[in-house]
């Protein structure tokens, strides 16, 4: 199966319900809302399934990594989206800081467009300039991780064990992180074996943007809606 077909699959997912957005579902939230004191392996498991279901992100990263061909390359960026993630995740719930959902969402959702126009060569064709890909890597995690502090803020997490415990979720989500790149590395590694990997870069780029477009009006028409 090609990842152009996997990407028009998740942008298909991505605009059927705001309900799975970074891996928060219903029962996590019963169980974020009710849990008081340091529970780390709990909260170490949440993250790392934030971060597996967690299809906005994971579109965003399969965008990164996509041309990077060099594991030290896929390290640096990734870094830097983690970094970016886990400032504003901790910094958001510890002052409570927080946006509209929609509208956060709906960045987030840019970002998946974003970087798939800059891996179509968008932004040389139509400004003549190449924008730093680290430095939106970078800023994007922070929104990625904003996104899922306001979420979190809504369950009104208990304060007691707090810090521990997102901590705990923090390290969960570069475990999580971790498992779920290997699996993309892995398809794009067989992928990029085969011919077709050039042919159809462009098309599955095209596919990517489409699902972040496709994210970014859901969120919109959820904000205008609500």
């Amino acid at each position: 199966m090609r990842l152009s077909v996997i990407a028009c699959s998740a942008a298909l997912f991505a605009s059927s319900s705001s309900a799975f957005a970074h891996g928060v579902t219903e029962g996590d939230k019963g169980f974020i809302q009710e849990s008081s004191g340091v529970m780390l392996v709990p909260f170490s498991y949440l993250g790392a399934k934030h971060m597996v279901t967690g299809y906005d992100h994971l579109l965003f990263l399969f965008g990164v990594i996509f041309f990077l061909f060099r594991l030290r390359d896929v390290s640096i960026y990734v870094t830097l989206f983690a970094v970016g993630h886990i400032v504003t995740l901790l910094s958001g719930v510890l002052f409570q800081i927080s946006v509209d959902a929609y509208i956060i969402d709906a960045i987030i959702g840019f970002s998946i467009v974003y970087k798939a126009l800059d891996n179509m060569g968008a932004y040389q064709r139509w400004f003549g300039v190449q924008p730093s890909t680290k430095a939106a890597t970078l800023i994007f995690g922070l929104f990625h991780g904003f996104g899922l502090a306001t979420k979190i803020l809504e369950y009104e997490m208990s304060p007691d064990g707090l810090l521990a415990n997102l901590i705990a979720f923090n390290v969960g989500v570069e475990v999580g992180q971790i498992l779920a790149l290997s699996g993309i590395l892995i398809l794009l590694g067989f992928w990029r074996r085969s011919g077709s990997f050039m042919r159809h870069a462009y098309s599955a780029n095209t596919a990517l943007a489409s699902a972040g477009f496709l994210f970014v009006g859901y969120q919109l028409t959820g904000f205008f809606v609500a």
